[in-house]
């Protein structure tokens, strides 16, 4: 018996949390995250494999839950420029699920975090203007059982997957 018939073989492994996703699956997931239209020709082209290969690996994917589905993403409605800030908060334990119903409120927050270290949440928030979000951080300040705020106003996007 050879050294490489003790290695699982490739062709037919699943990835699970005990066969992990290779490189080329993560590959293959960055193009789809870049543009879930492309089509496996496409992908295959761009990673520079067959297209099989392609097929085959995104049918595994989706067959062990790694590839749970498809989305469109909306543009907005409007090309109004966006200002985004990313606010970290400082609450008490006990009042952290009534603080969360409270940020439901604020159309403004877009993602809310719960996070460990100094602060217990992260929220992102966009509004047209700076001077929104200003109103948007003192209104929270003042929010019962929210300890301090630290705010941090975003200069752009580097990585945004979603």
């Amino acid at each position: 018996m050879t050294a490489t018939a003790l290695l699982p073989d490739t062709r037919t492994t699943r990835p699970t949390a005990e066969s992990p996703m290779d490189q080329l699956d993560r590959r293959i997931i960055a193009a789809l995250q870049h543009n879930a239209r492309a089509s496996t020709t496409q992908i295959a082209a761009r990673l520079g494999v067959a297209r099989t290969t392609v097929h085959e690996r995104i049918r595994r994917m989706e067959d062990a839950g790694v590839i749970a589905g498809y989305s469109v993403v909306l543009g907005r409605a409007d090309d109004t420029p966006r200002v985004q800030v990313v606010v970290l908060l400082e609450v008490q334990q006990k009042e952290t699920a009534r603080i969360i119903k409270r940020l439901e409120a604020y159309p403004e927050v877009k993602l809310c975090l719960s996070i460990n270290g100094e602060f217990d949440l992260l929220l992102s928030a966009e509004a047209p203007r700076i001077e929104d979000l200003d109103i948007l951080v003192d209104e929270l300040a003042k929010i019962p059982g929210v300890l301090r705020t630290n705010t941090s106003v975003v200069f752009g996007r580097r990585i945004d997957r979603n």
